[in-house]
């Protein structure tokens, strides 16, 4: 049987992380050609004063922004509220006390109006899918927002689009509404009807063209094990 194309277009660290999951799911039955549609870059801005109670934290990146912060000379909040569990894990390198909403932001959103802390210091970057701080100044939290890193848009490497050139089947899974965005314009005038999109949410499915957001597989939780269990659905059944 031949392998199975799966582009991974997730941004360092993440990318080298989901191959080795992949590999692990589907051993030789995959071949994974790796293409980061984003690459970080972190910013030095000045940090508030503030008698901040917590972090907020909606990504990996902003966790990573938050060490950096900290190695700098920055007086972090004793705790970060975190969207995940791999935001939280990352937030932990601080030795602060995290708490993870195990979700997406509304679920995060619901943690943060569970507890006490009522001034926030809000850490993302540039490009955000949802004002967090806005969401939750109407119940009586201080947010205060701080751009700490952007991701600078990469195009396809050579064996992507040739991958994509070629018409075989190919698994595309995607992990936001802009690595959707991004990729749609890196593959501007390449083959897309043969694609199989896997999307976290079903705002990155939205933004795919009719014909291929009609194919999408979108995960049950906007996680990487339903990711994982999404793409696992594009294989044939093992024989036996």
């Amino acid at each position: 049987m031949p392998s199975q194309i799966i582009l991974n277009t997730r941004p360092e660290p993440q990318a080298t992380r989901f191959t080795a999951e992949l590999t692990a799911s589907f051993g030789d039955r995959a071949r994974v050609i790796a293409s980061p549609l984003m690459l970080p870059e972190y910013l030095a801005p000045t940090f508030p004063d503030g008698d901040f109670q917590a972090l907020v934290l909606t990504s990996e990146a902003g966790a990573l922004a938050a060490l950096r912060l900290q190695a700098g000379g920055a007086q972090l909040p004793p705790r970060a509220i975190c969207v995940g569990d791999r935001t939280a894990e990352v937030a932990k390198k601080a030795g602060i006390e995290t708490v993870s909403a195990g979700g997406d932001a509304g679920d995060l959103v619901r943690l943060i109006l569970s507890r006490q802390e009522d001034r926030l210091l809000y850490l993302h970057g540039e490009d955000r899918a949802a004002d967090l701080g806005a969401a939750l100044v109407p119940f009586g939290r201080k947010v205060t927002s701080l751009v700490v890193y952007r991701q600078r848009a990469c195009p396809l490497t050579a064996p992507a689009r040739a991958a994509i050139a070629s018409g075989e089947p190919l698994i595309l899974p995607l992990f936001s509404p802009r690595s959707a965005r991004l990729f749609l314009e890196a593959a501007e005038g390449l083959p897309l009807s043969h694609l199989q999109p896997v999307v976290i949410s079903e705002n990155a499915r939205l933004i795919l063209p009719e014909t291929l957001a009609d194919l999408a597989l979108v995960a049950v939780r906007p996680d990487g094990p339903s990711m994982i269990a999404a793409i696992a659905r594009c294989f044939p059944p093992l024989a036996g």
